[in-house]
């Protein structure tokens, strides 16, 4: 799916009117009528609502959802402040039509609100602002939305929760931001959606498809991506009836040191379930038997340290190699990471301790190949590339980090983030929060190495391998919970992704 800057879909929105040859009034119907719809499955008949308008089109919206539950026999109060005296034509349209029905309340605040009782059985549909705020919500509007924040109502937002901006948020007043029990976002998620600070603003978000015209999505370009399954399902390779293991690559996986061989085993079993041909670990001598007896299907390389890995030998004639989980940062160790990303003349995986120990050594990261992936979650990438005040910063960095040395950076969160050497951002879908658990990044460190050993390119590792990683946690939640899964879990229903993933091409 194709995600787009809030300018794109006022553009998409006004192709959408021309080609159907419509108003933007009939399609500010089409939505109103779809947030109604959800808004009416949910709470029952018996439920007062409240609306808040704003004087602009997403008050327009506001004020046809309170129209449209009126006529189903809700109990409707509608407040629309106009302070400037200044409503957009469709917004004075639907105010012309709410004010002439008799069982909604209406009001129109120009100068001073008196506020209704907002308790815990009243429902807030919140249509102040929409995603075309560009400016912190300052005075009167400020006031209403402390005072929503501040009562036990339900709130549903339509759009964005009204002071939410859809891009960057850095220097908005969070203070005066409606905080949301529910968004109903039409079409497409907002870019500012995908970053942790959303949750508290949007609540649950729900994506209502308003039916804006294929062809002007497709038109209009954009950066931003958001993986779903038939993307993802888009990118397997079919496998030959007749290929044999030599087909499928034989990976490397460098990782672990003693005290930490459990991450080696888990990005071990990650890469065997995830289609390699042949793998071989490097690691810590004292891993020979843990692995041998966990991981059977590998073959075992030991390193001369029994503790540490020290050297990694032969690193060019492996098909990928994956470094970093559980490896230490022990000096020797260092000392052998530079060393094989001087030979080193392939994309690779990085991940976990080796980012730890090219952020103590930064002139490690000229020495990795292009189109190289790493896999960061915040902490780590900020070790590497410094300090970031909040999430939209963050990418921004990992945008220019990517371009600049033609990396792949796989951010890892909620959305994990596929960032690549072009500057498209791929937004992941699948998953969910029992995935925040030790050895679920080595999971996919083992994942992605696999996939790069099967010919997938780096991009088509990465974006594919974040998505069936998460895809694997969501099949392990349908029989156990968020609280019990385990990076293991996730190795066990991997197949079960690929083959879902294989019947949805």
């Amino acid at each position: 799916m194709k995600l787009f800057f809030s300018n794109n879909i006022k553009e998409i929105d006004s192709l959408t009117v021309e080609e159907e040859n419509i108003s933007l009034y009939d399609l500010m119907e089409r939505a109103s009528g779809a947030v109604a719809d959800e808004v009416m499955a949910r709470w029952s008949q018996k439920t007062p609502v409240v609306v808040f308008a704003g004087p602009g089109n997403n008050g327009g919206d506001a004020l046809a959802v309170a129209r449209i539950m009126a006529e189903a026999g809700y109990s409707v109060q509608a407040y629309l402040f106009n302070p400037k005296g200044k409503l957009t034509p469709d917004c004075l349209k639907n105010k012309a039509f709410v004010e002439r029905m008799e069982n909604v309340e209406f009001s129109e605040i120009v100068k001073e609100f008196n506020p209704p009782v907002l308790d815990e059985d009243t429902l807030v549909i919140d249509g102040l602002f929409g995603s075309g705020l560009n400016q912190p919500i300052v005075g009167g509007f400020a006031s209403v939305i402390q005072y929503i924040n501040e009562s036990h109502s339900k709130v549903v937002s339509i759009d964005m929760p009204s002071g939410y901006f859809c891009e960057d948020n850095t220097n908005n007043n969070f203070r005066n931001i409606i905080r949301a029990n529910l968004t109903l976002t039409f079409q497409f998620p907002k870019f500012s959606f995908m970053f942790s600070e959303s949750e508290k603003y949007t609540g649950e978000v729900v994506v209502l498809d308003i039916n804006l015209s294929r062809n002007a999505i497709n038109k209009i370009s954009t950066s931003l991506y958001l993986t779903e399954r038939f993307d993802a399902a888009k990118i397997i390779k079919p496998r030959s009836r007749f290929a044999h293991k030599g087909k499928f690559g034989h990976a490397l996986i460098v990782a672990g040191s003693y005290g930490k061989i459990g991450a080696c085993v888990l990005a071990s079993k990650g890469c065997l379930h995830s289609g390699v041909g042949l793998l071989t670990v490097h690691s810590a001598g004292c891993a020979n038997n843990i692995i041998q007896t966990s991981v059977p299907e590998a073959m075992f390389d030991a390193d001369k340290q029994e503790k540490i890995v020290s050297e990694i030998n032969n690193i060019n004639t492996y098909n990928s190699i994956g470094f970093g989980p559980g490896l230490g940062t022990d000096s020797n160790t260092e000392w052998a990471l530079e060393n094989a990303f001087k030979q080193i003349n392939r994309p690779c995986v990085v991940d976990a301790d080796a980012i730890n120990i090219i952020a103590k050594n930064n002139h490690l990261l000229s020495l990795l190949p292009s189109y190289s992936i790493l896999t960061p979650h915040p902490k780590e990438f900020e070790r590497l590339f410094g300090a970031c005040e909040n999430s939209f910063q963050r990418l921004n960095k990992a945008i220019e980090v990517a371009i600049n040395f033609k990396f792949i950076i796989i951010l890892k969160g909620a959305f994990t983030a596929v960032v690549l050497p072009n500057g498209e951002v791929h937004f992941n879908s699948s998953g969910n929060p029992g995935m925040a658990t030790g050895g679920s990044g080595d999971t996919l460190t083992g994942i992605i190495t696999a996939l790069l050993s099967q010919n997938y390119t780096p991009a088509e590792a990465a974006i594919l391998g974040t998505y069936v990683h998460g895809m694997a946690a969501d099949i392990a939640l349908t029989r156990s919970s968020e609280e019990s899964l385990s990076a293991g879990d996730i190795i066990d229903n991997l197949g079960h992704a690929f083959r879902q993933l294989r019947l949805a091409k």
